[in-house]
């Protein structure tokens, strides 16, 4: 039973968050390096620095940071209306009543879930990302592609990577739990219930953007 509605809630997470996660992170690493080729022009710092801030950009804040705020609001939202639903049609105290463990079955499976796809939805973020900013230096006219692949190329560590996993992991436990909190405790109508997404929503982004300050603090200090 845990297995299976874990499985749903990854399917539901990883699979319907794929196309929006897509775009967004294309765009961004797009827009990033069109604002780094404006900003350096006619200066002496070596053109393939694009590629290498582009590079390291999109895997130590922009591929985490930005991915986790979509999937609060995405999926925090979603979370919180289908549990809080079950809340005020009573299904949750009628499975309380048949013996089931509701805490353990309704947000345990989503916490996993969510603990497992988002990595992978942020490691794809991070790729199309620095996808989107290759294309956009090919079309500004004024950049080649080696210049991009050999600041890509530059520079390069790996401790960058795990920093994003562990950025992935916290904020990926941060956006479920509170959202599951809002919707297991909500009380009222379909007002309350709304105001409990928004509040998912609202919390959930403001939890991870204090996380993403106290974890770059720590993990850079």
């Amino acid at each position: 039973m845990y297995y299976k509605e874990t499985v749903r809630q990854m399917h539901s997470i990883g699979v319907g968050s794929l196309m929006i996660i897509f775009v967004v992170s294309f765009f961004i690493g797009a827009v990033t390096a069109v604002q780094f080729i404006y900003q350096l022009d006619g200066t002496f710092i070596p053109r393939y620095y694009i590629g290498y801030i582009v590079r390291d950009m999109s895997i130590i804040e922009l591929a985490a940071t930005f991915s986790s705020i979509i999937l609060a609001g995405k999926v925090g939202s979603n979370i919180a209306s289908e549990i809080g639903g079950m809340r005020q049609k009573e299904h949750i105290d009628a499975m309380e009543i048949m013996g089931v463990n509701t805490a353990s079955y309704l947000v345990l499976p989503k916490i996993i879930a969510a603990l497992i796809v988002i990595p992978l939805l942020i490691s794809v973020a991070a790729i199309i990302s620095i996808g989107g900013g290759y294309i956009a230096t090919l079309y500004s006219g004024s950049f080649s592609s080696e210049e991009f692949i050999q600041g890509l190329r530059s520079f390069f560590e790996p401790y960058n990577v795990m920093m994003m996993y562990i950025k992935a992991v916290v904020f990926a436990y941060i956006l479920t739990s509170i959202a599951c909190y809002q919707g297991y405790f909500v009380k009222g109508g379909s007002i309350e219930l709304g105001q409990a997404s928004t509040r998912a929503v609202v919390y959930g982004i403001i939890v991870i953007l204090i996380a993403d300050y106290i974890i770059a603090v720590l993990l850079t200090g």
